[in-house]
């Protein structure tokens, strides 16, 4: 059975019990959580998540937590070369894989920075850096940090496989370092993930190697490729399409890697009840939209 599902709420006072809750209701296999808003720093205590229920919901419906996956919340930026704002990135990191080992959950998908001051190999040093004293910070703890493939919006890193391979290159405790592919985000890059997937795999793993991929992020396009945008669409109706998506989430070299959909909800109603099970029936439902309005 493939490892599939989406990202989940954390919030309220069940907490990460509730995001089972709500894994389960889209019939899902693997979810995804922030520990708390993904725009900000303010996170309850990690006594109150409510893990002991979770992890309890998890085993008696079969869910295994090895396919859970949190993320990193989007203001981390280890490459600011403001020192201060780049030693709170540290810090804040540090507190994030904590309360990740805390769930039982083995990575942490993090963008990897931004080049605000647009020397990017200066960035590629400040993230390694940093990554490497956050491992240093929490010692013992199996949490692998997931460098997620990148649009190039902005002075964004990690656009090109060369950037993570760079990273990664200066990460001292290879074991606990991987990368989350981002389907949206790479097409988005420049990839040609539509047309020649397993050329893309084939130019990733000469690389950086394919060993190191521990997370799919499964999300169609609203652009065209090369557009360096970051606009997610719906599985099957954005510039990617079906086809080649199903390419993805099927291929034999990740089937036990979790796949996650990061997808835009229709009109407020969450999609992924009926994306999920379009997905376990590999046929494209033009007609997914309406059915998911329809409630």
């Amino acid at each position: 059975m493939i490892k599939i599902g989406s990202h989940v709420s954390m919030s309220g006072d069940n907490m990460y019990y509730g995001s089972v809750l709500e894994a389960l209701k889209y019939q899902s296999t693997a979810f995804m959580i922030y520990t708390g808003a993904p725009q900000n720093t303010i996170r309850k205590d990690i006594s109150r998540l409510k893990i002991n229920e979770a992890l309890e919901k998890m085993e008696e419906s079969g869910l295994d937590v090895k396919n859970v996956v949190v993320h990193a919340p989007y203001i981390i930026n280890l490459a600011n070369p403001d020192i201060e704002k780049r030693e709170f990135g540290i810090f804040f990191l540090t507190e994030e894989v904590k309360r990740t080992a805390a769930m039982q959950v083995s990575q942490i998908v993090l963008h990897p920075g931004s080049a605000v001051g647009k020397d990017r190999e200066q960035a590629i040093k400040w993230i390694a850096e940093g990554i490497n004293q956050v491992f240093s910070n929490t010692k013992g703890l199996k949490v692998k940090i997931a460098l997620e493939t990148m649009a190039g919006k902005g002075n964004e890193v990690g656009k090109t496989f060369s950037e993570l391979k760079s990273i990664i290159d200066l990460i001292e405790d290879k074991n606990r370092i991987s990368v989350c592919f981002d389907t949206c985000h790479t097409h988005d890059a420049g990839y040609d993930i539509k047309n020649n997937f397993k050329d893309v795999i084939k130019e990733f793993d000469d690389i950086v190697g394919k060993q190191y991929i521990s997370v799919f992020h499964i999300n169609d396009s609203k652009n065209e490729t090369n557009s360096h945008k970051d606009r997610h669409e719906n599985i099957g109706f954005g510039h990617i399409g079906f086809d080649a998506l199903m390419e993805v989430v099927y291929d034999e070299d990740f089937k036990d890697i979790p796949k996650i959909l990061e997808t835009p909800y229709v009109e407020d109603h969450a999609p992924y009840k009926e994306e999920i099970e379009m997905i376990r029936e590999k046929k494209f439902n033009p007609n997914l939209k309406e059915l998911i309005t329809k409630g």
